[in-house]
């Protein structure tokens, strides 16, 4: 049975790993016939939001693995102890998190660093010819991860999209319901909630990504 390392960055869209990206991702990878393994660094959160307001919750803070922990009903590894060799593939849901807890990605933009855990962990499953798959905002790590030249999507966003080629990473403009695949690189991205008004829009692209991620692992 083919294994899914799949790194989550908290518990909710704006702070941490968006929930729908990630359960259908979970529930796509089981119902192909595969196994999951979430895990996520033990690190801080950015910030916490209120998701009620949308306001920043002041003087709170969050733990990323802890509140991990909540969407993967307790079964989540720190990051920083996942071994690449013991996984065939690797996804990354998106949500804020992935660009504040993961990356800076929503601070710096083109001038962003990655979590050196996901660096290590993503780059030693690419090394070993193994398909990553980028959700949402989450592929805005794409030129740090994969190099010059890794081509991607996040859907249609000009400014988005320009950071990203800033960086060295190519984009490419996709629909919701379409992923973009770097053969070369065994690179799979798709735009979710970049582009969806619905959870079904959301889906549409998240299903094709697993479904590619496991037919080449």
């Amino acid at each position: 049975m083919k294994k899914i390392a799949v790194i989550l960055s908290g518990c909710g869209v704006y702070d941490g790993s968006e929930i729908y990206e990630t359960v259908v991702t979970l529930l796509q990878i089981a119902e192909k016939g595969a196994e999951y393994q979430c895990m996520a660094p033990n690190t801080t959160q950015m910030h916490v939001i209120n998701h009620l307001t949308g306001e920043v919750a002041e003087g709170e803070s969050r733990n990323v693995l802890v509140e991990a922990a909540r969407l993967a009903r307790g079964e989540v590894i720190d990051l920083a102890t996942a071994d690449a060799a013991d996984y065939d593939a690797l996804i990354i849901p998106g949500g804020f998190g992935a660009a504040k807890n993961l990356s800076d990605f929503a601070v710096t933009g083109a001038d962003c660093q990655v979590n050196p855990d996901v660096i290590r962990f993503t780059q030693a499953m690419h090394q070993a010819g193994k398909p990553v798959g980028l959700i949402c905002i989450a592929p805005a790590m794409t030129p740090i991860l994969f190099g010059e030249g890794a081509t991607c999507t996040i859907g249609n966003d000009a400014d988005t999209a320009a950071a990203i080629e800033a960086m060295g990473g190519r984009h490419q403009n996709c629909g919701v319901s379409e992923i973009v695949i770097d053969a070369e690189r065994k690179l799979i991205t798709t735009p979710a909630y970049m582009l969806a008004g619905s959870i079904t829009e959301a889906a549409s692209g998240i299903r094709k990504l697993v479904d590619q991620v496991i037919e080449i692992a």
